[in-house]
């Protein structure tokens, strides 16, 4: 008898749950149990994905092209070399263009002759015509010859002078002190004139260009000041300014360039990779993921965490942002301290007052 009643109490408890005993503890609703958020500690140190990549290029760069055409013979530079004002770089093969001044030549030394025999038949028949012996139309023909003569004398002086200087032309030197950013064409092909060669950069006038969008240019100027740094050396910070926001967007993305001028140029090397920030100096370094930003009526609101007793709770709190998005974060310039708790997940649910549980991982 006393093991068919326990045997029925254990089978009622396996039926009904604990909470259905009349001793049982009232359950915890869940509405009641405080909710866990995502947050971060704010802190003083910009992240590195606070920028924008970019590259060292020069201001002044040129594509070097001959001005004739012919075979390219030979190209004393290659990518990289650092070259100096007048110094030869290369030179076409200068058979063809000797040619064209020996032809030139010959050619200018014919019509020379011409104009000779030309100006004594105009003597003569000049000297004719006034004793009476020559007729009007013998003159004339004679000065019609003669003018002829001269035009073509003239005309074979300009081709000679024309194909001295396609002579001269036959050898590229550096128009001033650089470094050579890109070679296009090997020796042995036959280029036109105006064919890019190579490209020359000025050493000495270098900058940062990067790619922004539209939104991110709403807050910036020129002579806005920005933070550079190589991507090899990120803790040696250089100082720039805009210089030059161009005004087409590029069709594939989108962007416009933006080029900085450096304070030290001579701590970057051409076509160095760099990051770019806006210069946050004098000001506090902080920056809240751009998913902790909650606008209501046009205005910015992070949700800041705060411990009062055994609870933690939210209170909405204004800022103002430093700028537009970069990198997925936003620079703070007030409303927040390095230190507070700012939840970063789930913004638009949350209400003002609202009990919050312990922080998970982003």
């Amino acid at each position: 008898m006393i093991l068919r009643t326990l045997l029925a109490v254990l089978f009622a408890a396996a039926a009904f749950p604990a909470a259905a005993w009349p001793w049982s503890p009232a359950p915890e609703k869940a509405a009641d149990r405080p909710r866990p958020i995502a947050s971060i500690i704010v802190s003083d140190t910009m992240p590195n994905d606070h920028s924008i990549p970019g590259v060292i290029r020069a201001r002044t760069e040129v594509s070097l092209a001959f001005q004739t055409l012919g075979r390219l013979s030979q190209r004393l530079v290659d990518i990289g070399a650092v070259v100096r004002k007048d110094q030869l770089l290369a030179a076409l093969d200068p058979k063809d263009l000797q040619d064209d001044v020996r032809a030139a030549q010959a050619t200018a030394d014919a019509a020379s002759v011409e104009l000779r025999t030309a100006q004594a038949t105009a003597e003569r028949t000049r000297a004719l015509a006034r004793r009476n012996v020559a007729t009007t139309a013998q003159l004339e023909q004679a000065e019609q010859t003669l003018v002829a003569a001269t035009a073509a004398a003239q005309q074979s002086q300009s081709e000679l002078v024309r194909a001295r200087d396609a002579e001269l032309f036959a050898e590229m030197r550096a128009p001033f002190d650089g470094v050579i950013s890109d070679v296009t064409t090997n020796p042995g092909a036959v280029v036109n004139a105006g064919d890019t060669i190579m490209q020359l950069a000025a050493q000495n006038d270098l900058e940062a260009v990067i790619d922004l969008h539209p939104a991110m240019l709403a807050r910036m100027k020129d002579g806005d000041q920005f933070e550079i740094w190589s991507e090899s050396d990120p803790g040696n910070l250089s100082a720039a300014r805009i210089s030059l926001i161009e005004p087409v967007a590029d069709a594939a993305t989108r962007t416009r360039r933006v080029h900085l001028a450096l304070d030290r140029p001579e701590g970057f090397r051409l076509g160095a990779l760099v990051r770019a920030r806006p210069s946050m100096q004098g000001m506090k370094r902080v920056t809240v993921p751009a998913s902790a930003i909650l606008t209501q009526d046009g205005a910015p609101y992070v949700w800041v965490v705060s411990t009062a007793g055994n609870g933690r709770t939210v209170a909405l709190r204004p800022v103002q942002m430093a700028g537009a998005e970069i990198g997925g974060t936003i620079g703070i310039l007030s409303g927040i301290d390095p230190g507070d708790e700012v939840v970063v997940r789930g913004v638009n649910s949350l209400s003002d007052g609202q009990a919050v549980g312990a922080s998970v991982r982003p």
